[in-house]
């Protein structure tokens, strides 16, 4: 193995010359631009293994249409090959929910689109297996652990089969994938027996035959769900409860002459793990190889900061937790402050943090009181259909962790740029205890700069029940406190509400009372997005079978796509400035 000095991960034949290196143990192909940046998987899988004395090159957006020499180029690694999408599943890059083709990528250089392929996963890995067909390929990040199983595409509008069965990858870790990762190359290096390896948790596999694991979940066959509506419902189900405990069994999923295993997940991540993954040597830049480019993504990210993974919100609609896990892993504040004290070593940082957050921001070091309820909890949310009572929604750690970046030197604001969960702090009696309040208002008057977003999603208790969402009534008591925050002080900012049209269960006649709501007079009301099922959630199973999966009574689905947008353009139409 290479030393771990830290070094410029490198992406082309010269920078591997430069470092002197005579092999390469892991090649990283990725569908984005590489941006040494813990926000970005990439760069974390690689930094990780660097810290592990494993040489690691990255090969981003490889041209696939020419005469493949971007998969040749680096020749192949002594262990394996890892392969992503990037950031986000491509055909969610590619196309809008209205199935047009997108005309930018944020996460190329100067936005230019075109730079992957759709289903880039599947077509990198199908190239790597014909050029280099005995080097295992190792397939991981958004696209692959959303699509480890049977999955509804909306952009095909059919089933398809885990991505193992259309890629023909070896191997696929799932969520988070740090010690997955590691355990696994060690084993590849080691030479452990096959069997052992796919012992490994948050590993998934194709094989042949039947599986012999004792207590093994088996589902319902992908041939079964392709025939059969209520059976791929019933899947999910499955698949979603098991994925939201602590400590899930093995699932199986028959495919063909084979199955799919899906391994179960680690135990959450400890805090001193935590701080590992993000106490690595990143540059916080965009590789040399882009100088002079602009990649949007990076831009709205490069002085931002992670504080932990994981949501308990449970939302229908929301990969998260599938990818993440429900459970909160939090960093330690040392961790954090040290992050936030190097952004003054950037380019162009003049004091202001423009994110301290996660998938839901004010979730930091929340956990239940009791853990030992929690390893036997098989709920999907902590919070719908009503707050767990286990749940500490105590925002104490947060409001000091405020505290202490507020006196980093050289640090003007810290602003929260991540959702908030209204619920955490609020409930139907008001502010749920004596941090509550204290929470609120130094997150509008400190951390806002001008609109606080929140995201109540729909007004109506029939489509909130399908989104698993709170009542309304949430978010009205939510605008009288921040109104009454707002006029009792010296700053100026607005109560900015998401909504989403076209979810299953919102018809013409529910946006309509949506856009006529009172309470939604005067605020500012452009923030509609159009429901767009992605593969592994709730709402897509609902989208594709008219059935909510966990009962499996019918849901009313609007699919036809000139209505769907006209939902959402009746809202624009009705306006909320009359």
């Amino acid at each position: 193995m290479a030393d771990s000095n830290s070094y410029m991960i490198p992406t082309s034949v010269k920078e591997v010359k430069t470092l002197g290196w005579d092999y390469i143990d892991i090649i990283l192909f990725t569908g984005d631009a590489f941006i040494d940046h813990p926000s970005f998987g990439t760069a974390v899988i690689a930094r990780w293994l660097q810290k592990h004395g494993y040489r690691v090159a990255v090969v981003p957006q490889p041209n696939w249409r020419d005469d493949l020499r971007d998969f040749r180029k680096l020749g192949p690694p002594r262990l394996y090959f890892g392969v992503n999408s990037g950031a986000m599943d491509s055909m969610v890059n590619h196309y809008t929910a209205s199935k047009r083709l997108r005309s930018d990528d944020a996460y190329t250089p100067d936005g230019k689109a075109g730079q992957r392929p759709d289903y880039a996963v599947s077509v990198y890995t199908r190239i790597l297996k014909e050029i280099y067909p005995d080097i295992p390929v190792l397939i991981g990040g958004i696209e692959a652990s959303l699509r480890r199983v049977t999955h509804y595409d909306y952009w095909q509008d059919s089933l398809k089969p885990s991505i193992l069965v259309d890629s023909g990858a070896d191997w696929l870790c799932y969520g988070m994938g740090e010690r997955t990762i590691l355990e696994f190359t060690k084993a590849i290096e080691a030479g452990r027996n096959v069997n052992d390896i796919r012992k490994i948790p948050q590993l998934a596999f194709y094989m042949d035959g039947r599986c012999r694991v004792k207590d093994a979940v088996i589902l319902n066959s992908f041939e079964r769900c392709c025939k059969d509506k209520p059976a791929f419902a019933e899947n999910f189900h499955v698949i979603e409860t098991y994925a939201n405990m602590m400590y899930p069994p093995v699932l199986v999923e028959p495919v063909g002459k084979g199955y799919v295993q899906i391994n179960p997940t680690w135990p959450p991540a400890t805090q001193a793990e935590m701080d590992s993954f993000w106490d690595l040597p990143f540059t916080k830049l965009p590789h040399p190889r882009y100088k002079g480019k602009h990649i949007p993504a990076y831009e709205m990210i490069k002085f931002s900061v992670n504080t932990h993974r994981g949501c308990f919100g449970g939302c229908n609609f929301c990969t998260i937790a599938a990818h993440q896990g429900k459970f909160i892993q939090s960093r330690s504040e040392e961790s954090i402050i040290r992050e936030i004290s190097a952004l003054k070593e950037l380019p162009g940082f003049a004091g202001n943090v423009s994110d301290v957050g996660a998938p839901t921001a004010n979730m930091y070091g929340m956990r239940g009181r009791d853990q030992e309820l929690c390893t036997r909890c098989r709920r999907k949310s902590c919070l719908f259909p009503s707050p767990c009572r286990n749940m500490d929604r105590s925002h104490e750690r947060l409001l000091k962790l405020y505290s202490r970046i507020s006196a980093v030197k050289g640090i003007r604001h810290a602003y929260i740029g991540s959702g908030i969960r209204y619920d955490l702090f609020l409930d139907e009696k008001g502010f749920v205890d004596e941090t509550s309040y204290p929470y609120l208002k130094e997150l509008i008057l400190e951390h806002t700069s001008g609109r606080l977003k929140v995201a109540p999603e729909h007004t109506e208790d029939s489509v909130l029940k399908l989104m698993a969402k709170p009542s309304f009534l949430l978010f009205e008591r939510l605008r009288k406190e921040f109104d009454s925050i707002v006029r009792n002080s010296d700053r100026k900012c607005e109560l900015v509400p998401y909504f989403i049209s076209g979810h299953p269960g919102c018809g013409m006649r529910e946006m309509q009372k949506l856009a006529r709501k009172p309470a939604l007079q005067g605020l500012y009301m452009d923030q509609v997005q159009d429901f767009t099922p992605t593969p592994m959630t709730t709402s897509s199973v609902m989208f594709y079978t008219g059935l909510d999966p966990k009962n499996l009574e019918k849901v009313f689905v609007e699919r036809d796509l000139a209505r769907k947008k006209e939902q959402k353009s009746f809202f624009f139409r009705r306006g909320r400035n009359k």
